[in-house]
């Protein structure tokens, strides 16, 4: 078992050992067909891919098909590597430094970054309990450092910083788990006060500040302690608090101010997901923390759907669906839901759409529909 990354390169030096590492750590030893799900299959190709034996199937696969690293050029040594370095910097990589580090482009180390911060992203909704701290927190360039012709138009439109920047709210249960959510400007009770209901049990006890916002969750929850940070109180009791959730929120800053400088809201719920995780496992040895990171490899991130202007928002309770893409017009089709992990993230008109915004073929999709496959594309497909 490897300790650094040293250990790591040396214990995995090429190509086939990665791919036994990968097949271990996602199937336990024991490949599975990813179109159907059979167990029965056999190696082809020189042990590179596998066939599945399923009659209806017979698929052929790598154990790259259907993660993040599936239709990439990068070696999956490198991949291993960037996975590592990725997980165990505290307050992450640049995509310089990693394209550096690795001897990649800085433009594939990007796409590389935001493949791993897919498989950082929570895929199981589960809901905080016991204390829970919640509070907010903005995200977005001062005033004061922008051009001065931003600064005009700003004075012009008769905007404030708040309103130039991008609100993320935070839960955190104490001694468990952090969430991050990617909520836009508004912060009014209608919409922090839905999310909170998503995200933490009823028999919880909430801590927040006095936004009036919060007024009113005395009445769904077993608990509701207000710390007035207006009247410079802090701590209450040595338990009131939310310090713990503005600790959390200083990570997911440093990150942005010291590691990646800008970050752009169509991105920012990402950069909130890999806060998350490397908060959630700060516990563990970057080892484990890497061992664990491929038993979470599932799901494809292609470069289209991470650079066009039809994006999804992936925040870990999907609260909002943001697809904006052209629908066929109706009559010409039957309509079509896209689920991840069981929740509903985009809907489209006609399989042809469907196809278009996920990057996969309509044979694929048309196999799913009617339970000739499970998944495809890393996605449940389901008629309307």
């Amino acid at each position: 078992m490897f300790t650094n990354l040293k250990e790591l390169i040396q214990s995995m030096p090429d190509e086939q050992t990665c791919r036994d590492y990968l097949v271990q750590q996602r199937w336990d030893g024991k490949p599975v067909c990813p179109s159907c799900g059979c167990t029965r299959v056999y190696e082809i190709d020189k042990k590179t891919r596998y066939k599945c034996s399923n009659s209806e199937c017979y698929k052929k696969f790598s154990a790259m098909v259907g993660t993040i690293f599936e239709a990439s050029n990068v070696p999956l040594s490198k991949w291993f590597m960037a996975v590592y370095l990725i997980t165990a910097h505290k307050k992450g990589i640049s995509s310089y430094q990693l394209g550096r580090d690795i001897g990649v482009t800085q433009k594939t180390a990007w796409f590389m970054l935001h493949r791993v911060r897919e498989m950082m992203r929570p895929k199981v909704a589960t809901k905080l309990d016991s204390i829970v701290e919640v509070d907010e927190c903005y995200v977005g360039g001062k005033v004061k450092n922008m051009s001065k012709a931003r600064r005009a138009k700003l004075r012009t439109e008769n905007n404030s910083t708040a309103q130039n920047k991008t609100m993320v709210m935070g839960l955190l249960e104490r001694g468990g788990d952090l969430k991050l959510i990617a909520m836009g400007k508004d912060n009014g009770a209608d919409v922090l006060q839905p999310v909170i209901r998503e995200n933490v049990a009823t028999d919880a006890v909430v801590i927040t500040d006095g936004l009036h916002s919060y007024i009113g969750l005395a009445n769904d929850y077993a608990g509701h302690e207000v710390v007035n940070h207006a009247a410079e109180e802090y701590v209450r009791d040595k338990v009131i608090h939310t310090n713990s959730i503005e600790g959390a929120f200083s990570m997911l800053k440093r990150s942005i101010i010291g590691i990646y400088h800008q970050v752009t809201p169509k991105h920012l719920s990402r950069y909130c997901d890999e806060t998350m995780f490397r908060y959630n496992t700060r516990k563990i040895a970057d080892a484990a923390r890497f061992s664990i990171s491929l038993q979470k490899v599932t799901g494809r991130l292609t470069y289209k759907s991470l650079t066009g202007k039809d994006m999804v928002d992936y925040s870990p309770i999907p609260h909002k669906v943001t697809h904006e893409t052209k629908l066929t017009p109706k009559g010409q089709g039957r309509a079509v839901v896209q689920l991840k992990d069981g929740i509903t993230i985009g809907e489209y008109a006609t399989v042809r759409d469907a196809a278009k915004a996920a990057g996969v073929k309509t044979q694929a999709i048309s196999k799913v529909l009617t339970g000739k496959q499970r998944t495809t594309g890393g996605y449940s497909w389901k008629y309307a």
